[in-house]
């Protein structure tokens, strides 16, 4: 006679223990540490020195200056975390940018192009600068690091040679806007009188108002499309991991990070609403993002860029043309540089020969800081933007309280060395 053993009532077996919300949090953590941190790191430098500078650094104008001074940087951010996920570096992007913005001024200048025409000019031109370095590094197999520290000479050399050591200028009105213009107004702005007066101090930043408004319309409406989105995308994720068993997080937790989210768009789009209206090189910015996010994320390209970065050899095994997916990604990187270029010179009013110098550096810090892996196959568009924000926030911040550019560059690569550090320190523990 056999019998059987039951486990006392309520006691948890292998096969039925499911996973705490703390544990479901603290394992989301450990795989985004780096995107988590240095989103983090961000809020903490935008609130150090909001409390250093008296608010002077959360005030809408400085709000609008800092993304229009640090558009360009954005754009060549994206395109170099896509070129080193796929394993690769490119150190012509400055030089390419200043060449494109020197073509620009002298079809624009010298020969009266009409901008819209000069512009997708520009752009072709980046492209086949991208085409060229990239049929070297994709079908000679010569190393991105050397072709493209060639293009850096060469297309500084074409520089100078196209301005002729002069700069050109000044550039249509139309053209400018890329870099300094905002959405235009469209009805009237719109406030909402209170019945007493509101006062809120926080230390470092005040208000005191009996109104709310006025706000900038279409600025409101983007904004709310941007929620829209936002939570439409949470939604459709979160269903989709339920769909293929995936651990999601508790719907409470999950809950709070939506109106986190909600809460975070509206602040920054309430507070670009009652300035001007949201800079049109945040238009263009936020395009690129969720462009090259959902080509990143879903089409066969994009995984195939991560495939390449984390392992070529099996990559090719498996299928992917790794010489055709190197090649696109160096014309993407190429188109990019060429926009960076247009709206740097855009913004300077100027086609100079100094334009773009250390570019390459910004936006290869910008990248790491934002979650690249020096190994290749790892990082997020999103995480270039978030690197290229924590770096002009800490340039913006640096500026207002007075730090001079010495110890800027000083705290700038320190600020590298620690997101790299930590990187590498993820990779050894995850093999430990």
């Amino acid at each position: 006679m056999t019998t059987t053993t039951q486990p006392p009532e309520g006691a948890a077996t292998a096969e039925t223990a499911t996973p705490s919300t703390g544990a479901l949090l603290l394992h989301g953590l450990r795989t985004n540490i780096r995107q988590y941190g240095m989103l983090s790191a961000l809020a903490l430098i935008v609130l150090l020195f909001g409390f250093w500078t008296d608010g002077a650094l959360l005030r809408p104008g400085n709000i609008s200056n800092l993304l229009q001074q640090n558009g360009y940087i954005l754009i060549l951010a994206m395109g170099m975390m896509i070129v080193i996920i796929a394993g690769h570096i490119d150190l012509s992007v400055g030089s390419v940018a200043a060449f494109v913005g020197a073509i620009s001024a002298v079809m624009m200048i010298k020969h009266d192009l009409p901008w819209v025409v000069a512009l997708v000019l520009s752009l072709l031109i980046g492209a086949l600068a991208g085409a060229w370095q990239g049929f070297f590094i994709a079908y000679l197999g010569i190393p991105s690091f050397i072709v493209t520290l060639a293009g850096m000479l060469l297309f500084r050399g074409l520089t100078q040679i196209t301005l002729e050591g002069q700069s050109l200028s000044p550039f249509p009105e139309g053209f400018q806007n890329l870099a300094k213009g905002v959405v235009p107004e469209a009805g009237p702005a719109w406030s909402i009188p209170l019945p007493f007066e509101f006062h809120l101090n926080l230390g470092f930043i005040e208000l005191r108002t009996e109104a709310i408004g006025p706000y900038h319309n279409p600025t409101l409406l983007i904004g709310l499309a941007v929620v829209a989105f936002l939570l439409i995308r949470e939604v459709r994720d979160r269903r989709r991991q339920r769909a293929y068993e995936l651990d999601v997080l508790p719907r409470d937790i999950w809950v709070m990070k939506c109106v986190a989210i909600v809460a975070a768009v509206l602040a920054f789009t309430l507070t670009l609403a009652s300035w001007h209206g949201l800079p049109v090189i945040m238009l263009i910015v936020c395009g690129l993002l969720l462009g090259l996010g959902h080509v990143m994320r879903n089409a066969v390209v994009g995984r195939h860029v991560y495939a390449l970065g984390g392992n070529k050899a099996a990559a090719k095994l498996s299928g992917v043309k790794d010489k055709r997916v190197t090649f696109l990604v160096f014309v993407n990187m190429g188109v990019l540089a060429a926009l960076a270029g247009c709206v740097f010179a855009a913004r300077l009013n100027s086609g100079t020969p100094q334009a773009g110098l250390n570019f390459e550096l910004e936006a290869i810090a910008a990248a790491f800081i934002g979650g690249a892996s020096m190994s290749g196959g790892v990082g997020t568009v999103l995480g270039a933007i978030i690197g290229g924000l924590v770096l002009g926030v800490l340039n913006n911040g640096m500026n207002l309280v007075g730090v001079g550019t010495d110890w800027q560059q000083v705290i700038k690569g320190l600020v590298l060395l620690a997101a790299v550090g930590i990187d590498v320190w993820n990779k050894r523990r995850g093999r430990s």
